[in-house]
């Protein structure tokens, strides 16, 4: 069963993300919020626990869990071929809603599932979760939800779906906000959008055109 840290003070903030860290260093998976939705967590080089991750969710090897990120500068220990559009949006829309799928650094040691050498990374505008991330490094992150249900935007739904399954949920209230990310794929000289979300097709490509790029929409 899952105990739940507020965040509502300095002190609370600081234990719950002390709590969160330390489950995630035994190789238990978390419940964070984001500026997102809710996200449950699991150390991103640890199989086993994103193995667990994915059971929680009720979800296989062919949907392997995003990426959160403390810091944009990250993204090149994790990915390889970055073109200079993805860079841009980078630059335009990190910390926030943007999820980039990138060809992954072949020498990382870890299993995500079947990610066909591919790596889906996101660095979260939410302070809590980006505090979390700098003390346990990359985290795998999905939507706090079972697969087909809504994703979380509070702590209360989050623990009504996976409270048995997580070790800790850190509270930080209503998620501001309540819509996922826009994934884009950067793998080819086109950029994709797979799923459109917070940010909108005209919201990206308004930073592209200047540069002679646009994306496509294939959500």
């Amino acid at each position: 069963m899952s105990e739940r840290y507020p965040t509502g003070t300095d002190d609370e903030r600081e234990a719950a993300i002390e709590a969160a860290s330390l489950a995630v260093q035994r190789g238990e998976l978390v419940v964070l919020p984001t500026d997102t939705v809710y996200g449950i967590g699991a150390d991103a080089f640890d199989p086993a626990a994103v193995r667990g991750l994915l059971a929680a969710k009720g979800r296989g090897r062919e949907m392997p869990p995003p990426v959160l990120i403390s810091a944009a500068t990250t993204l090149d220990a994790l990915a390889i071929k970055v073109p200079g559009y993805a860079r841009a949006l980078v630059e335009a829309f990190w910390p926030g809603p943007l999820t980039l799928v990138c060809h992954q650094q072949t020498s990382l040691q870890w299993d995500l599932g079947d990610t066909r050498g591919t790596v889906a990374v996101r660095m979260p505008d939410h302070e809590v979760a980006r505090e979390i991330l700098e003390r346990t490094g990359p985290l795998a992150v999905s939507s706090a939800n079972k697969t087909g249900m809504p994703a979380a935007t509070d702590a209360d739904q989050a623990i009504d779906m996976l409270g048995e399954d997580v070790a800790v949920v850190v509270d930080a209230g209503e998620s501001p906000g309540g819509e996922a990310s826009t994934i884009v794929d950067v793998t080819g000289d086109q950029g994709r959008v797979l799923r459109v979300g917070a940010l909108s097709l005209e919201q990206l490509n308004e930073v592209l055109e200047p540069l002679g790029a646009t994306l496509t929409d294939e959500g």
